[in-house]
């Protein structure tokens, strides 16, 4: 039997409210790690950004998946400092475009929105999975959301465990050298965050 349900406008604004609510939640710990191999500056930034979001999706609601997603990455790219505003910006303004004009969306177009977005994402920050980055968590979880919402999330959630172990090639990290290794990666953290949001907004 295959999943027929498409998603509008209202089920985008819920999922960024839920991970909105998420980032907060969660800020301490994602400024902690941060402080480990970064600028300690990564849940302050995010929780800034995410009520951001927030607050002009609420003042002006777009109307459609499409309009939604680009609108909070314009409003994440212009409200976080540091790389993660930027980076997390454009996987949301690329998912938007890659869903064009559409009043609803299915999550098997979500998927391919999604997995064009993490490419642009690996493009902009140079880095690819396996360089201890937000991208060991995006990618996994973008291909799994062809599966399901619950699969991206646990892809998503192995993804930042999995940065654990791993040497930083990419971003502050990467100067520790191997003084990174053994911390999990606070961008894959906070993208985790991101898919767990999805997954309970659809459920």
């Amino acid at each position: 039997m295959t999943d027929e349900r498409t998603y509008g406008a209202e089920f985008f604004r819920d999922w960024l409210t839920a991970a909105a609510a998420a980032v907060d939640r969660e800020a301490d710990r994602l400024t902690e790690l941060d402080s480990a191999i970064g600028d300690a500056d990564h849940g302050a930034n995010l929780k800034r950004g995410f009520a951001a979001v927030t607050a002009a999706l609420e003042k002006e609601p777009p109307g459609t998946p499409g309009a939604v997603l680009v609108a909070a990455g314009r409003q994440l790219i212009s409200t976080v400092g540091g790389a993660s505003g930027p980076l997390y910006g454009t996987l949301l303004r690329r998912t938007g475009k890659a869903l064009g004009e559409a009043e609803r969306v299915s999550r098997p177009e979500l998927a391919g929105a999604l997995t064009e977005a993490v490419a642009a994402v690996a493009q902009l920050g140079g880095a690819q999975p396996g360089d201890k980055t937000m991208l060991d968590a995006l990618t996994p979880a973008a291909e799994a959301l062809g599966t399901s919402f619950a699969a991206a999330r646990e892809a998503a959630e192995a993804g930042a465990l999995a940065t654990v172990p791993l040497r930083a090639r990419k971003g502050r990290a990467s100067y520790l050298g191997e003084r990174s290794v053994g911390h999990q990666d606070p961008g894959a953290t906070s993208s985790a965050l991101l898919f767990a949001a999805l997954a309970e907004v659809a459920a």
